[in-house]
């Protein structure tokens, strides 16, 4: 077979594969290493008398005999083996530490458990590098899995069907009601999933959130069809006239976290906090927006949205058994 000369480049990057595949198999017939990466005898031995010639040179810019790599000359020659005995530079490589690595891997677990990653090789292998590669043994952790993680599970095998879904929610202004809608699209904005369905309530489309869905169940029922359904919208929170008004302070750093819900672009500068009004459906939702920005927004106004996130936050307190948790002021 008539093969086309390697460019100089592509020899680099063989060589620089090579090497490390050389150093954690320690012995290795040439006849091996040519099959491993699928090239000619010949183009090992010499990618092998190429890595014997270089190295890293000294404080002196010059090359010394420590400043190479060097192999067993008599096996390379006579036995057609490669050991490498001496390299350079290799340990030099930043390595994760034990808590970078597990950080890692949970986020690996997480997605592993996704249903479209399921037996996904790719993952595994890549957990299993990064235990091995890290400075220290990781510690070991599971993510466990949450009932959005389950739901979300539920929709996508029921948009990938075609099928038709059951479940019940709990709207803007806290009205729980069961539905049947024909998902057929799934996206995500922040922490949040948002489903875009063919809701057979209200004969029209609409989009769930995933929090506040509840029962959810695939049903055998397929789904219509729904080619001419309308673009999902850029700002999935859309402000109406029922909407409430809230006063808040807000940390600079976490205002654009709020421009969906700006009832106005007016702002305030009140004791290095940015005091400015949202609107929000109903003060249930107050309460998972104030949440999830810990420390960065503080309720002002009126008195029953202050209320409402207080008695919220005492309840929490509660179920912990922490102090403070049955007394103090509505804000």
């Amino acid at each position: 077979m008539n093969r086309r000369p390697a460019k100089a480049a592509d020899k680099l990057v063989f060589v620089l594969s090579l090497v490390p595949y050389l150093l954690e198999q320690g012995v290795v017939d040439v006849a091996e290493a040519a099959e491993h990466f699928g090239v000619a005898e010949e183009e090992i031995r010499d990618a092998v008398r190429l890595i014997a010639t270089s190295g890293l040179p000294g404080e002196t810019s010059t090359y010394l005999p420590n400043d190479l790599f060097d192999i067993d000359w008599d096996s390379f020659l006579d036995d057609d083996v490669i050991v490498i005995v001496h390299h350079v530079a290799i340990d030099d490589t930043p390595r994760l530490s034990a808590r970078e690595a597990a950080a890692l891997i949970a986020g690996l677990q997480y997605l592993s458990a996704l249903p479209e990653n399921v037996g996904h090789a790719g993952l595994g292998s890549l957990m299993a590098k990064l235990t091995e590669g890290a400075s220290a043994a990781p510690s070991r952790l599971a993510v466990a899995e949450t009932a959005s993680d389950a739901g979300l599970g539920i929709i996508r095998e029921a948009v990938g069907r075609g099928r038709q879904i059951e479940f019940d929610y709990v709207n803007g202004v806290g009205e729980r009601m069961r539905r049947r809608a024909d998902p057929v699209h799934i996206a995500s904005l922040g922490q949040d999933w948002y489903v875009q369905a063919y809701c057979h309530l209200r004969e029209d489309f609409r989009v769930f959130r995933l929090d506040r869905m509840s029962g959810l169940a695939l049903t055998d029922e397929p789904i219509g069809d729904h080619t001419d359904r309308p673009p999902l919208p850029e700002a999935i929170f859309r402000g109406s006239d029922s909407d409430l008004r809230v006063v808040v302070d807000v940390a600079p750093g976490a205002l654009t976290l709020l421009s969906d819900y700006r009832a106005d672009r007016s702002a305030e500068q009140v004791d290095g906090l940015t005091r400015v009004t949202l609107r929000v459906a109903h003060y249930h939702g107050l309460k998972r927006l104030v949440a999830g920005l810990p420390g960065l927004v503080t309720v002002v106004a009126p008195e029953e949205a202050r209320r409402a996130v207080a008695e919220w936050a005492r309840a929490g307190l509660e179920r912990y058994g922490l102090p403070g948790a049955s007394h103090g002021s509505s804000g």
